[in-house]
């Protein structure tokens, strides 16, 4: 058996973590007192991938629920699907980050740390053959950011040989709540360049275009966004949990998708989207699905693939369907537009078929793409982050929490050799000879807006 432990962290995590765990229940079929009510031995034939068995067949999600402050994990409690947790697994803190990334990863959110990973190593330890752990957080706040990115480096420490895969809320500044979410974005983008095997970038700003663009819902809430990203959650491990005919799991996820280790920031879809007024109308076929699948607006990070290149493509086909047809589809989407895939990675589209559907829908597809166009993502969080750098604009709140500025600095540095790379393969083609170096390394800004050169830096005449 091949386990994953699940984390969620902070406000955002735990939303989305819990709307996640409804739906592996309903897919599973286990109750919220955690008993098996299904019909099917598919069902709970491979359940331990998320689940151990407690006494009297209970089945207990292998997960844990962290926040710095009680009022969200306190909500989860007094859910219906409250019940279906482990009591120990809930770790909160008192005060919150106050969407702090310092906070929470330098003072209140290292104290707790412990704690959580205690929680953490008696997971691992009861699992038959760990295979990794599925983080969900947002990159915004306090607690996702700061605190996620702590417990990443820990369990990255303590389980070096083990997958290590985020799902991480990227802000968007048209649905922004949080001033300050450019330096919490760039500090967390730091960690999780070094620590994490994959990381699924998710933006707001795609979600809420998905829901009332294709959905047409004229008021979108965040529970149903975080029905979108859930589905994206579960079919990652769609063919880990259910048998099929292609399989993949985590490990071969990365390996297959990741041809530089610091390249691994993967923009996620799902289809078929479709508003419930014309379900009925569309007929559904693998040629439709995979159409749906490449198709922007199905894609839940706010950039254009159509801007950049696709390093490598998952895909993970849910129903019954021809693998054969699969083949033959993908096949002729690359050749038609050969131009939009990197020509020096030959047969760069990875597939998986289960033949288990989706509640409720005969076939889907869940998306992964690893392209040089989520550097737009980074960019835009550069230049926020820039513009407030430059005046050292709420620096204050951090450094209070005994960060330096120098950090900061470095942060930057990283995120911005992050695009140079992102950019370096995109202009790659597969008839250069020449090797490639490292990316050039482009110099950030100091506090002042002045330059960092080999010398001492200069300060500009304010």
């Amino acid at each position: 058996m091949r386990e994953i432990v699940h984390l969620q962290i902070g406000q955002s995590g735990n939303q989305i973590g819990t709307k996640f765990w409804e739906l592996l229940s309903d897919e599973h079929a286990i109750d919220p007192t955690g008993h098996y009510y299904g019909d099917s031995p598919l069902q709970i034939e491979r359940i331990n991938v998320y689940y151990n068995q407690g006494l009297g067949c209970k089945y207990v999600p292998r997960a844990v629920l962290v926040d710095l402050e009680p009022g969200v994990l306190d909500s989860i409690r007094g859910r219906e699907i409250g019940p279906l947790f482990r009591p120990d697994n809930f770790i909160a803190g008192l005060t919150g980050a106050g969407n702090n990334w310092a906070k929470g990863h330098y003072t209140d959110g290292a104290e707790l740390a412990e704690a959580t990973l205690e929680v953490v190593r008696k997971e691992a330890e009861g699992a038959e053959c760990l295979q990794g752990f599925q983080i969900v957080h947002s990159l915004g706040g306090g607690t996702g950011s700061g605190m996620g990115t702590l417990l990443i480096n820990k369990i990255r420490e303590e389980f070096p040989d083990r997958i290590l895969n985020t799902h991480s809320v990227i802000p968007s500044p048209k649905v922004s709540d949080v001033v300050v979410e450019p330096y919490n974005t760039t500090l967390s983008v730091d960690q999780l360049v070094e620590s994490t095997d994959a990381t699924f970038c998710i933006d707001n700003e795609a979600l809420f275009d998905i829901c009332t663009r294709t959905l047409k819902l004229e008021r979108p809430v965040y529970s149903d966004l975080n029905h979108l990203i859930s589905l994206t959650l579960s079919g990652v491990t769609t063919s880990f949990r259910f048998p099929g005919q292609l399989n993949a799991d985590l490990r071969k996820l990365a390996v297959n998708m990741v041809p530089f280790p610091r390249l691994h920031f993967f923009v996620p879809g799902f289809a078929p989207l479709t508003a419930k007024e014309v379900q009925d109308y569309r007929a559904m076929s693998v040629n439709e699905l995979t159409m749906q699948a490449f198709d922007m607006k199905n894609m839940m990070a706010a950039c254009d693939p159509r801007n950049g290149n696709y390093l490598c493509v998952a895909l993970v086909f849910r129903g019954r369907m021809s693998t054969k047809e699969v083949e033959e589809q993908l096949s002729a989407i690359q050749q038609r537009n050969s131009m939009y895939f990197a020509d020096w990675i030959p047969n760069n589209l990875k597939t998986a078929v289960c033949d288990i559907p989706n509640r409720g829908i005969p076939m889907s597809v869940t998306f992964m793409g690893n392209t040089t166009s989520v550097q737009e993502v980074f960019r835009r969080v550069a230049d926020q982050y820039n513009a407030m750098f430059q005046r050292k604009a709420f620096l204050h709140w951090y450094t209070g929490e005994g960060m330096e500025e120098e950090e900061f600095s470095k942060a930057e540095g990283n995120l911005l050799d992050l695009i140079s790379e992102y950019q370096q393969y995109e202009e790659a083609s597969g008839d250069d000879d020449a090797e490639y170096e490292e990316a050039p390394r482009l110099t950030p800004r100091t506090a002042e807006g002045s330059e960092e050169g080999e010398g001492s830096a200069t300060e500009s005449p304010a």
